[in-house]
């Protein structure tokens, strides 16, 4: 019946709800969908529903076997029936025992089951299994607010363009992206209106079956809820799990998998066996790359959470794809371009000018023509089309910002996140025990609390700060002794034995330099995360949310720095205060400074970001699932050393096999952001230098979605099941970068790529001046004006005659020797302009954009409108016909008003 239209009262759902009928374009739709689809339906195994794919269904209710089955399969308890719904792992040998059992009992006292089950594998081990049953489910439902689903919905439409719509999309070829939701049923979105969940109103919720109304991630949370507030002794702050779990009195506790993700029956013949197959079938394969991710079922399974952490990242990955192709573009253009450009020919046709010796001792007089490659490499990245796709980045970054938050409120209201408000969060345990003595009333919640005084709270901050500068200075003496190493390295490689190295010294100078950089950076980083422990725990944070905040925000800063300052430096400080010929800077009147080469410093910059970039993203893909595969496969190397399981050939249940899984990290998906957030500088601060960041990070974010996904189903235990509105704190990260992507391209542009003096040469000094810059010939001659002169009878080494190196400086022989000529002030001034117009235009440009793209569409708007409107109103009808059943059943006369 889906795509037929109906009037208002021909299906009940609708009836009564729009009693002013609309004539002509619109005719009311209802979505006719099976009974049990707004039920937040789960593959419940041992439950009556059951879930049809291609060719099979999934486990339903019937049969002892299959009753047998579900029982040791580790999902429910002993006798089959209630399901489990959290896990509790404590060791026999511990000697909390009292709070344990005080904890226990409370929790039995607030209607939870509990059932006890040693472990297979370790004596020492002992679980704890869960259930909720029905009415302690519906009472926490009630006090937590939970939406639950209640009615179909019912749209108006404009029936006309419906069908034409159809018809289009009839004759298109099928997107290869989408998922084949016709094989997959659990991907249907939940199409039903939905309300706070209340007991009293029980009557207007569509309860198909107990069993599957509340989902798993449903159960799984209220069940989080009462194990976060359940005491375990006497005192006011003696509650919660995490408490427990940081006094040793449990190991672990959390929600279990819904059984194996793997089946020895294909997923096309015999179906799904339950949500962690179909995750895994359908999205952490390697096969499922170029798909869409299924973000209900994702949703469904981990939390809203987790969900938009998936979803912001496959929007990032899509919004790269424009991003890439121009870059690619840019390069190629380069690339096409390499050997006609003027600049790059006049260089590798100049060989008989000499430039001056690059080092003190150990260096010989080289001809221009040898930069040949480093010039026609450094054109690949510094053309006509940099500055072109600066722009196009910077715009690019607010519109993918922009258009995010329009993706999150589609998402927030099919999520029904809209009205949702985040709980009030329980005061950490060290918060507590530090400022027990000090209290005040909570504004929220109007009990008394621990508060911390203001004056304690700013000396704690202020050494906080002292500690992130005094890190940074650190990362600053980092660099500064890679440039030392450089300035050693280079003396070294000119004079090497080998003659490719002593041919490319530079290049093996950066080269090393990289790798070297790469390896303190890595290092610090893990300095960096104990200190930011520390400094995070220095300020006693009242809760946990402002615990990741500024942990979060610390990680950042330090990474951030650490590494990216090594970038700054070659972009902007590379070569820029070597001196000249005759009279250079020298570093502790040793070294001298490091030029740039003949071709610029452009390309210095490319090998800086383009190693490390690379290496990095290497890196933390090993680190993000080899470490935990080397870890899964070290567990169950040591349980089969022992013997048991082979000997008896016994399978372990499934809380069993959650607990040999790796946990998710501490502070939560913070890693998963920092890497990302970190690839998007990387990927718009310097690609004015390195237009091909964006199609090595969309490279690797496809992979990265995949490896996440894979980690998340197979290699991590199940995380609870958490709600969030948006990414937190990370987006005002990102719109900080983008406004710093601004500032350091202009700078790149002006300072580190030849752009502005080839500009300058062309309209002021070329055979083009005062024509216009039209075509590659004007920038004839440029070379040898870029190079100023110098007497090699003044360095005193035994050379003579004359050399050439990059300046704009007065020839020896005139009036003023070796002074700044007027192109120099002409250069430097044109570089002021450009940073100065170019700031202005693009941020003028953002901003623009910014206010044009509303932060929610239209058409959502007028969705959420109607529906509050329909919601009313279908309340309204739901109860009279409850009260007018209730009086026909008491014999009552009832009338069509309301009573």
């Amino acid at each position: 019946m889906a795509g037929i239209p109906l009037k208002a009262d021909s299906i009940p759902a609708c009836k009564g709800l729009l009693g002013a009928a609309r004539s002509g374009m619109q005719e009311v739709l209802c979505a006719s969908m099976h009974p049990h689809t707004c039920a937040w339906p789960g593959v419940q195994l041992g439950s009556v529903e059951s879930h049809h794919s291609e060719g099979g269904s999934v486990v339903g209710a019937g049969g002892t076997n299959e009753m047998n089955a579900i029982a040791s399969s580790g999902l429910f308890f002993k006798d089959g029936k209630k399901r489990i719904d959290y896990i509790l792992v404590y060791k026999k040998s511990s000697l909390q025992v009292e709070k344990r059992s005080t904890f226990e009992k409370n929790l039995r006292a607030e209607g939870l089951m509990l059932e006890r089950e040693p472990a297979v594998t370790n004596n020492d081990i002992m679980f704890v299994k869960i259930h909720c049953p029905w009415e302690t489910l519906c009472k926490y439902a009630e006090r937590m607010n939970i939406r639950m689903p209640f009615r179909k919905k019912c749209y108006y439409t404009d029936w006309r363009s419906k069908t034409m719509g159809r018809e289009l999309k009839s004759w298109l070829p099928r997107n290869p992206m989408k998922l084949d939701k016709e094989a997959l049923p659990d991907l249907e979105e939940t199409d039903c209106y939905t309300a706070p969940f209340s007991r009293a109103r029980i009557h207007h919720f569509t309860i198909n079956n107990k069993d599957s109304f509340f989902s798993n991630s449903t159960r799984s949370r209220i069940v989080h809820h009462m194990l976060q507030r359940t005491k375990y002794e006497d005192g006011k702050s003696k509650m919660g799990i995490n408490r427990l779990l940081n006094n040793g009195t449990y190991e672990a506790a959390f929600p279990p998998h819904e059984g194996s993700h793997k089946s020895r029956h294909p997923i096309k013949t015999h179906g799904a066996q339950n949500h962690r197959h179909l995750l895994y079938e359908r999205w952490a394969r390697w096969g499922m790359w170029y798909k869409y991710q299924p973000l209900d079922l994702i949703r469904r399974y981990f939390g809203e959470k987790i969900g938009l952490y998936f979803a912001w990242l496959g929007w990032y990955t899509g919004m790269l794809i424009p991003a890439a192709l121009v870059g690619l573009f840019v390069f190629l253009y380069g690339l096409f371009t390499m050997d006609s450009s003027q600049v790059s020919r006049e260089i590798c046709e100049a060989n008989e000018t000499i430039m001056c010796p690059m080092c003190e001792r150990n260096c010989t007089l080289q001809k221009l023509n040898e930069s040949c490659i480093y010039a026609k490499v450094t054109h690949l990245f510094d053309n006509g089309g940099t500055v072109f796709f600066a722009i196009f980045m910077a715009i690019w970054a607010t519109v993918f910002l922009e258009f995010w938050k329009r993706r999150r409120a589609v998402l927030t209201y099919d999520w029904d996140l809209i009205d949702w408000e985040d709980e009030e969060e329980e005061l950490r345990p060290q918060f507590e025990a530090k400022y027990s003595q000090v209290e005040r009333v909570n504004p929220i919640t109007g009990k008394p609390e621990p508060f911390q005084p203001f004056p304690d709270k700013l000396s704690r901050l202020m050494v906080s700060v002292s500690g992130i500068f005094f890190m940074i200075s650190l990362v600053l003496t980092a660099v500064f002794a890679v440039v030392v190493y450089r300035l050693v390295a280079m003396e070294q490689f000119a004079s090497f034995q080998w003659y490719f190295i002593k041919k490319y010294w530079q290049f093996a100078t950066s080269g090393t330099g990289v790798c070297i950089n790469f390896m303190i950076i890595m290092s610090l980083n893990v300095v960096y995360e104990k200190v930011a422990y520390l400094l995070t725990d220095l300020e006693h944070p009242r809760t946990d949310s402002e615990w990741e905040n500024s942990f979060a925000l610390k990680m950042f800063l330090f990474q951030f720095v650490n590494l990216n300052s090594s970038i700054f430096y070659i972009a902007f400080f590379l070569g820029r205060f070597a001196g000249r010929p005759g009279k250079y800077n020298k570093l502790f009147n040793r070294w001298r400074l490091e030029e740039c080469h003949p071709s610029g410093c452009l390309i210095d910059l490319c090998l800086q970001m383009g190693v490390i970039m690379v290496l990095k993203q290497m890196w933390n893909n090993f680190m993000e699932l080899g470490y935990p595969l080397l870890q899964n496969w070290w567990s169950r190397r040591k349980i089969k050393r022992g013997g048991q399981l082979l000997e008896h050939k016994i399978s372990l249940p499934q809380w069993e096999k959650d607990w040999n899984l790796q946990p998710m990290n501490l502070h939560g998906l913070m890693d998963e952001y920092l890497e990302m957030v970190l690839q998007f500088g990387f990927t718009t601060i310097f690609v004015a230098a390195f237009p091909l960041a964006p199609l090595l990070a969309l490279l690797n974010n496809i992979i990265e979605i995949r490896l996440d996904a894979y980690k998340f189903v197979t290699q991590w235990r199940r995380p609870m099941p958490a709600r969030a509105t948006d990414i937190g704190i990370w987006y005002g990260i990102l719109e900080g970068i983008g406004v710093l992507a601004v500032i350091t391209n202009a700078f790149v542009i002006a300072i580190t790529s030849d752009y502005i003096p080839r500009f300058v040469y062309a309209y002021k000094y070329g055979p083009c001046a005062d024509q216009g810059y039209t075509q590659e010939k004007c920038l004839k001659g440029y070379v040898n004006s870029s190079l100023s002169v110098f007497d090699l009878n003044e360095l005193e080494m035994g050379y003579s005659g004359y050399c050439r190196y990059r300046d704009y400086r007065a020839p020896p022989w005139s009036s003023s020797p070796y002074e700044f000529t007027l192109q120099f002030w002409h250069v430097l001034a044109a570089r002021l302009a450009f940073i100065i117009v170019f700031e202005h235009l693009v941020f003028g440009i953002k901003s623009f954009i910014a206010y044009l793209i509303p932060d929610m569409p239209k058409d959502l708007c007028d969705r959420m409108r109607r529906e509050k409107y329909l919601v009313q109103e279908m309340m309204y009808e739901a109860e009279l016909e409850h009260l007018q059943r209730e009086r026909k059943k008491n014999g009552k006369q009832y009338h069509h008003e309301w009573p």
